[in-house]
C-alpha cells in the first residue's frame, strides 16, 4: 500500500451490511474500499486523505446481486463492469450499459471496477454516470439507525451528483444498489465516448441517448445525458424538449444537436478545450440522431 495510506490505523473487512454501516457510523467514519480502481490511484497521486479506518466491502453479502424484479433492474453496488458487459439480464433489459462496459478501460480494470465505486467517485468523466442518467436510474443509500436497524433512502441519480467528486452521500451512508426501469421493446439507445482511444482513456466528452420509438418513428421519453461538458453530469433538457413527440428529420436533428451544445458548460483542461468539447458534442449528437433516424 502506498505512503498515502500511512494514516490508516486499522483495516476492516465486513461480510454483512450491518458491519459495514457500523464502521461508517463510528467517529471519524471510514474510507470505503471496493474495487480500488479509483481509490488507489487517487491515494498515490495525493488527491485523497483516507480516514483512520479502511473499510473493505468486497465480501458484503447481497451487494453483488443483479436482479430483474417489479419492472426494474436492481444492480448491487459491488457488481463489476465485466458483469455489466456479460450478464444476460443487462443485455436484455439495459443494453446501453453493455455498450458502455465494452469501452470501459481494460479487461483487468473491468474485472475489479464496481458500479458503486464509479458512481461515488463522481468524476465528470466517469463512464457509467452518463448512461445511468439517461436511463433514469436511482440509487439506494443505507445507514445505521440509532436502534441498530438499517435505514435506506432512495435518490434519483440527478440529485445524487452535486459537483466534481462530490455526491449527496453522507459520511455515514453506503451506496448499496442502483435501480433503473427495464428497457421496453421499443427503446432505442446510443452511446458515444470521445477520446484518443476507444478504451483505456479518460473521456473528453460522453453522450448517452435513450428514447422510445413509436409509430412513424416518433420519439417519446427522450433522455439525452452529457458527460465531461460541465462541473456536473447533466441532461440536455432543451434538446430533449425539441425531440419529444417528434419524428427525426434532418432539420430537427440539426436543431437538437445545436441545442445540446448550447446546454453544455464545458471547460478547458489538459484533455480538450471548451470550444473543442462543444463542437464535438454538437457533431456527435447530430451523428447519433442521424443513425437513429436511419435505423
Amino acid at each position: 500500500m502506498s505512503a498515502a495510506f500511512d494514516t490508516v490505523v486499522r483495516t476492516l473487512a465486513a461480510t454483512r451490511l450491518q458491519q459495514a454501516l457500523a464502521a461508517l457510523a463510528q467517529p471519524g467514519g471510514a474510507t470505503v474500499l471496493a474495487g480500488g480502481t479509483d481509490l488507489m490511484p487517487q491515494g498515490q497521486a495525493g488527491r485523497l486523505r483516507p480516514a483512520a479506518t479502511l473499510l473493505n466491502i468486497c465480501r458484503v453479502e447481497g451487494l453483488g446481486e443483479l436482479q430483474a424484479r417489479d419492472g426494474r433492474l436492481a444492480i448491487g453496488a459491488l457488481v463489476s463492469v465485466t458483469t455489466l458487459l456479460e450478464h444476460t439480464l443487462v443485455r436484455q433489459h439495459a443494453p446501453l450499459l453493455s455498450q458502455v462496459a465494452a469501452r470501459f478501460a481494460s479487461e483487468q480494470i473491468r474485472n475489479a471496477a464496481t458500479v458503486g465505486g464509479n458512481l461515488c467517485n463522481a468524476s465528470p468523466a466517469g463512464d457509467l454516470l452518463t448512461p445511468l442518467l439517461a436511463l433514469d436510474a436511482e440509487v439506494d443509500l443505507a445507514r445505521l439507525a440509532d436502534d441498530g436497524s438499517t435505514l435506506t433512502r432512495t435518490l434519483p441519480l440527478t440529485d445524487f451528483f452535486v459537483g466534481p467528486g462530490r455526491t449527496a452521500r453522507t459520511p455515514h451512508e453506503l451506496l448499496t444498489a442502483v435501480h433503473l426501469p427495464l428497457a421496453p421493446p421499443e427503446q432505442v439507445v446510443r452511446y458515444y465516448k470521445g477520446g484518443t482511444r476507444q478504451a483505456l482513456d479518460i473521456s473528453s466528452i460522453s453522450i448517452a441517448l435513450a428514447a422510445r420509438r413509436g409509430g412513424y418513428g416518433v420519439l417519446t421519453r427522450v433522455r439525452l445525458a452529457l458527460g465531461g461538458v460541465g462541473r456536473r453530469r447533466r441532461c440536455a433538457h432543451s434538446a430533449e424538449a425539441q425531440l419529444e413527440g417528434r419524428r427525426l428529420e434532418p432539420a430537427l436533428v440539426r436543431a437538437a444537436a445545436a441545442a445540446a451544445a448550447a446546454d453544455a458548460r464545458p471547460i478547458d483542461d489538459v484533455r480538450a478545450s471548451a470550444w473543442y468539447r462543444r463542437e464535438l458534442l454538437r457533431n456527435m449528437t447530430k451523428r447519433m440522431l442521424s443513425d437513429v433516424a436511419e435505423h
